[in-house]
């Protein structure tokens, strides 16, 4: 797909396209539609990205919440996106053992009941170890320092799930 398709798109075709691109966040993709036109894949995100940071802080903690647990209950339920499917797949978040689920469900709960939200990582970057690893070392971040990290990586999701849908190459995002 191309800008100039994005572009043409009516509102529904907008949101039903880019409506996950922020985990189960249809309303900035319905914000963002607005903004058209766009230039290009950058100036897409740049909006997207603009959202979010003009959000209040509760605004933006509630955007981290409408994320799932990493390896958590919806995966088992098979009640996750179609796009957190793929990334927790491809970070090898699907085929782990008992010990290795239940020392992240452990982590997770640890880490929500610490910062109010679920622990966030683009999953594309990683593998199942370093998740752990990094929950682990996340845990120990001052609350500020959490949300901005945790706000980086939706971005990082957000950034890579655009494209995908536009065919981009990622490394030159």
């Amino acid at each position: 797909m191309d800008i100039e398709k994005v572009n043409s798109m009516d509102f529904g075709e907008f949101v039903d396209v880019f409506g996950n691109v922020i985990e189960r966040c249809p309303l900035i993709a319905a914000a963002v539609w607005s903004q058209r036109p766009f230039s290009d894949l950058e100036d897409l995100k740049k909006h997207f990205f603009a959202f979010i940071d003009a959000l209040p802080q509760s605004g933006q903690e509630g955007i981290l919440r409408c994320h799932p647990d990493l390896a958590g209950s919806e995966l088992r339920r098979g009640t996750l996106t179609a796009e957190s499917q793929r990334e927790q797949s491809a970070a090898g978040l699907t085929s782990l053992g008992a010990d290795e689920r239940l020392r992240l469900a452990e982590l997770n709960a640890q880490y929500r009941a610490r910062f109010g939200f679920p622990f966030v990582l683009a999953a594309r970057f990683s593998d199942r170890a370093a998740v752990s690893r990094e929950l682990a070392r996340r845990l120990l971040c001052p609350s500020a320092q959490e949300l901005r990290t945790a706000l980086g990586e939706v971005k990082k999701i957000c950034s890579l799930r655009l494209a995908d849908l536009l065919r981009a190459d990622p490394a030159k995002l």
